[in-house]
């Protein structure tokens, strides 16, 4: 994770000293300049670092560029990038519904307020005790959408009883993204393989209220690659017109071998639509993303719906992470900067080689500030015990000291979402900033709560024991 270019200077101020950036109020993208740094310092201060900080007015404006773009479209938050009660609310309130992962991405969008004709419960591989919860939560909710990705998942939820809305996924063969490791379209993880994909769509709507078909390229997909995502929705296009029309035969045909035509609500194309990390990257031309999607297709069946799975877009620049320099150490190869946060906190770039926007909002006192100190490469490191517990490696910032604090840019996506303990570290906390005012929406764990869990099983163990005694 080699960084030369870029991630030196300071953080910049907004003209009236509030958080919002001096800009022209709904920017394509929000870079980590961008944040009033004087406001950073008060919440470190107040609330100590580690420290996630996710504007809610930011969430708020993507979403409303996303339904701008595609105002034609049914726009579906993918839960998974962050599942914040306080975002989730502001994308509800915002108009998006809710693409879930998983039970627990489910059990939080209903706890946000989400209705159950606004979810999509979107598994891979879902394990027993999660499709058990989904069909109890159906019981109570039948507007919501249960997407399967693979034939025998059919099954599974035709034997707890389950008949309700069904969205089939396909494998489209066609994947993009930033990373190997999320392109998801061409992974035979995913999805029915699109040769058998209608066949799989005709069975499922005998036994089920068959409502749709879905694709996904992958995650994190950028201007470059609209070619992919351009092939990708016109595939799915064609698999509707399939299943709408799916033979010439005559009105009144009674072959009872000829396929039957289906009338579907929508086609679900997903999402993945990246952000620009890099300081030097320009913004998705997301009016030109729209564009390319409505043109591939342009030709759908009357009354099939277009619908998009977004999430990173809707968060990743509304979040930061701040962090504290502990130590600065020079050695004959680089200069190592260490920090109070690390990979438990932020796993992207230990996963992914994922690169971060860095920024040095310095120390509390502001003196010297970034701007008076001279660019100079640094590794910044975490405290975790590993070699790829590191945030940037040789990237030049303005030359860090011990007390400076440090702002880790386009953070709202995938950052707390993927935090752990790792290292027996507890999670940070997360402030959540709603026209100006700050709350703290998940507190900064402890070491107690580290064994939880295990004090917990000791209590239950000795109960049950107390009664056989008993």
């Amino acid at each position: 994770m080699s960084d030369h270019e870029g991630g030196a200077g300071a953080a910049g101020r907004s003209a009236d000293g509030g958080n919002d950036p001096a800009t022209d109020g709904n920017p394509p993208v929000r870079r980590v300049s961008d944040w009033n740094a004087d406001r950073l310092h008060d919440l470190a201060t107040e609330h100590d670092t580690p420290l996630y900080v996710q504007d809610l007015d930011r969430v708020r404006e993507n979403c409303e560029r996303l339904v701008d773009a595609f105002s034609e479209a049914d726009v579906r938050y993918a839960v998974k990038a962050n599942t914040g009660r306080a975002v989730l609310e502001a994308v509800r309130d915002a108009g998006l519904d809710a693409e879930c992962a998983s039970a627990g991405e489910l059990d939080r969008a209903l706890a946000a307020g989400f209705a159950g004709d606004r979810l999509h419960y979107t598994a891979v591989n879902p394990p027993a005790r999660d499709l058990d919860y989904v069909v109890g939560v159906a019981e109570a909710e039948p507007k919501l959408t249960v997407t399967v990705g693979a034939v025998d998942a059919l099954d599974r939820l035709a034997d707890r009883g389950y008949d309700g809305r069904i969205c089939v996924r396909v494998n489209p063969g066609v994947g993009a993204g930033h990373h190997e490791k999320v392109r998801t379209g061409g992974a035979a993880k995913f999805g029915i393989p699109y040769g058998r994909a209608a066949q799989a769509a005709r069975s499922a709507a005998e036994r089920f209220d068959l409502v749709g078909i879905h694709a996904h390229a992958g995650s994190g997909i950028d201007s470059d690659q609209l070619d992919s995502h351009r092939e990708l929705v016109a595939r799915m296009g064609e698999l509707a017109r399939e299943l709408a029309d799916p033979g010439d035969d005559a009105p009144g045909d009674t072959d009872p071998d000829a396929p039957a035509s289906l009338d579907l609500e929508y086609v679900d194309v997903g999402g993945g639509f990246g952000v620009p990390y890099r300081e030097d990257a320009p913004p998705l031309d997301l009016p030109a993303v729209a564009e390319a999607t409505r043109e591939a297709v342009a030709s759908l069946p009357a009354g099939v719906d277009l619908a998009i799975e977004p999430g990173r877009y809707v968060v990743a620049d509304a979040g930061v992470l701040l962090t504290r320099v502990n130590a600065v150490k020079s050695t004959p190869d680089e200069r190592v900067v260490g920090v109070d946060a690390g990979m438990t906190d932020l796993l992207r770039p230990a996963m992914y080689d994922a690169y971060h926007p860095i920024l040095n909002l310095g120390g509390a006192d502001g003196e010297p500030t970034p701007e008076r100190r001279d660019a100079t490469p640094v590794t910044v490191a975490g405290p975790i015990c590993e070699t790829g517990d590191t945030f940037c490696r040789n990237r030049a910032l303005a030359d860090p000291a011990r007390g400076d604090l440090l702002a880790v840019g386009i953070a709202g996506a995938y950052g707390y979402e993927m935090a752990n303990q790792y290292n027996s570290r507890p999670r940070p906390a997360e402030v959540a900033l709603d026209e100006g005012i700050a709350t703290v929406v998940r507190r900064r764990e402890t070491l107690a709560d580290l064994t939880t869990v295990e004090r917990e099983s000791e209590r239950n163990s000795a109960r049950d024991a107390s009664e056989v005694d008993r």
